[in-house]
């Protein structure tokens, strides 16, 4: 991966909390060192790591009683509670001043286009993980940009698609209803054979949990991914199946038309009855499964690929720190250790 560009003059030393395993993985591949706020009753929010995924020596747990005689240089929130609530309580005055970034992981809601952000900072950067959650969200006149997902997958897995079905990757569908498409889920899984995998699927006849890393692996098999979500950001499990090599079939919502093109890569569409001939298709006729997927591979490498994601962050990341580095990887220095 060459991240020369934006090489870091110095390893910053970042606040931020884990919200989204997943993310926070593609995350700390920028090479700066990362603090996690842990608890002992490992509330929500602040559960330690775990070994699940294979986290970096760059990524280290702090507990919350230790962050106030910390040091950083930077602070990410990734969520509203963290922002609001947690860091007057947590952090110095100090510490809130330091120059900040909030990851904006969703659209807005309840109101899709007249909700005001919450994060105002005067040395702050508000970053949204795709272009139509910025579209809809009002930032007012505080600093935003788009940094769109980078996903690290394992080359050697590629999609065979040998099971005559289709497959969903959502946690919590059942309790999460219509926004993330329970009812569609439902009525299509009556009309073409459709897995579910995620935390809590078995309470809708679903597979259960599948460990992060293994996501991959389990989706492989299937004919095409399925996406009957109305109203989210775009998921890393859609990025993850295109990255194998799998056509993605679903609702035409959000910024996923923007990254599907019918005929090409997969199908989306607002009318339920077109995705699904679309999917009996594609269960009839698993050499175009395989040309839409191999299509849908080179758009996810292309659009969502580890080195340009690692190579925005660390722009921006010395944009609200005022650290931009030279065009060289001599510039790197060690990181101040912790404690």
């Amino acid at each position: 991966m060459d991240t020369a560009s934006f090489e870091p003059a110095r390893a910053l030393r970042i606040l931020t909390w884990h919200v989204h395993g997943n993310y926070l993985y593609a995350l700390t591949q920028v090479p700066h060192e990362f603090f996690i706020p842990v608890q002992a009753d490992g509330r929500a929010g602040y559960a330690p790591l775990g070994t699940k995924i294979p986290w970096g020596a760059n990524v280290h747990e702090i507990s919350v009683e230790d962050i106030a005689r910390e040091q950083f240089d930077c602070i990410v929130y990734q969520s509203q509670a963290a922002y609001e609530q947690d860091a007057p309580e947590l952090l110095t005055a100090a510490q809130r001043a330091l120059p900040s970034i909030y990851i904006e992981h969703d659209p807005p809601r309840p109101y899709p286009v007249d909700t005001p952000h919450p994060f105002k900072h005067d040395h702050g950067i508000l970053v949204h993980v795709t272009h139509y959650n910025a579209l809809n969200w009002d930032a007012g006149d505080q600093p935003a940009q788009v940094i769109e997902h980078g996903v690290p997958f394992n080359p050697s897995l590629r999609h065979t698609g040998e099971k005559a079905a289709g497959i969903t990757a959502i946690n919590g569908l059942k309790k999460r209803g219509r926004r993330m498409g329970a009812d569609l889920f439902e009525w299509s899984r009556e009309q073409v054979p459709l897995d579910l995998i995620g935390m809590q699927s078995e309470e809708m006849g679903g597979l259960g949990e599948v460990p992060n890393l293994d996501v991959a692996a389990a989706m492989a098999p299937y004919r095409f991914f399925y996406t009957p979500i109305r109203y989210t950001s775009l998921g890393l499990a859609l990025i993850e199946a295109m990255l194998l090599g799998m056509p993605v079939v679903g609702v035409a919502a959000t910024e996923l038309p923007t990254v599907i093109e019918n005929g090409k890569n997969g199908f989306v569409h607002t009318d339920k009855h077109r995705i699904i001939d679309v999917m009996r298709q594609l269960i009839d006729e698993p050499e175009l499964a395989r040309r839409w997927g191999e299509q849908a591979r080179r758009t996810a490498m292309a659009r969502f690929n580890m080195e340009r994601f690692v190579n925005d962050w660390l722009e921006v990341l010395a944009r609200v720190t005022e650290t931009r580095a030279p065009h060289a990887r001599s510039g790197v220095q060690p990181a101040r250790a912790s404690g």
